[in-house]
């Protein structure tokens, strides 16, 4: 493959982005389609334990700045995405997927039940904990996708780990909807003074890394 390729110039542009022109927002359909890009994300199973955030509003962002230790890149982004996974994943959720998919395919709709049961079977021997880190991990596999996607269409972005998880939940009310916010995801465009921009981008040789 030629190290020309489109994506792989994209994933070069990209890169954490330290500040943000605040000046500048992403309209309605690059939201829409980061929205379809989470929703399309592969999770295991297909069962989706996940959920996002979109944040707009100026006062929230602000409160979600002090609960990620002052970063400028959440009151200065467009929109900040928060990526949460489910506190409560079980039965009730297996029993959604399998009637989606039994709607989508009622002539498989026997085969379809047996491979609810087995996954029920499955997360039945699962800990409260095993289920929350596999939960966790699904959220993970989502911000990486979504980075990916706003390379391809250039829009900036910065994931940032970096903040107090029962302070965003507090502010965003996500104990309520039985969430844990898991990684804070700010979108929009570079500013022109971050310096940053202009670092090379430090990766391992390909013969160090694929093994």
């Amino acid at each position: 493959m030629s190290l020309n390729n489109a994506i792989i110039k994209a994933l070069n542009w990209r890169y954490a982005v330290k500040k943000f022109d605040s000046e500048k927002k992403l309209n309605n359909l690059q939201i829409d389609l980061l929205k379809e890009a989470f929703n399309l994300t592969p999770t295991s199973y297909g069962l989706q334990p996940i959920r996002m955030k979109v944040i707009s509003d100026e006062s929230l962002k602000v409160k979600l700045k002090q609960a990620a230790f002052d970063q400028i890149q959440i009151t200065t982004c467009s929109h900040v995405l928060v990526i949460c996974h489910q506190t409560d994943f079980g039965t009730k959720d297996i029993n959604h997927f399998t009637a989606l998919k039994i709607a989508l395919m009622p002539d498989k709709k026997d085969e379809i039940f047996e491979y609810g049961e087995l996954l029920k079977s499955r997360f039945a021997v699962k800990s409260e904990k095993d289920i929350t880190l596999w939960a966790r991990e699904q959220a993970f596999i989502a911000l990486g996708n979504l980075l990916t996607v706003c390379a391809i269409e250039s829009i900036d972005a910065c994931p940032i780990s970096g903040f107090i998880p029962d302070e965003v939940n507090k502010i965003l009310d996500l104990d309520d909807l039985h969430l844990n916010s898991v990684a804070l995801l700010p979108v929009g465009y570079r500013a022109i003074d971050d310096a940053h921009q202009f670092d090379p981008k430090i990766r391992r040789s390909l013969s160090d890394i694929i093994i």
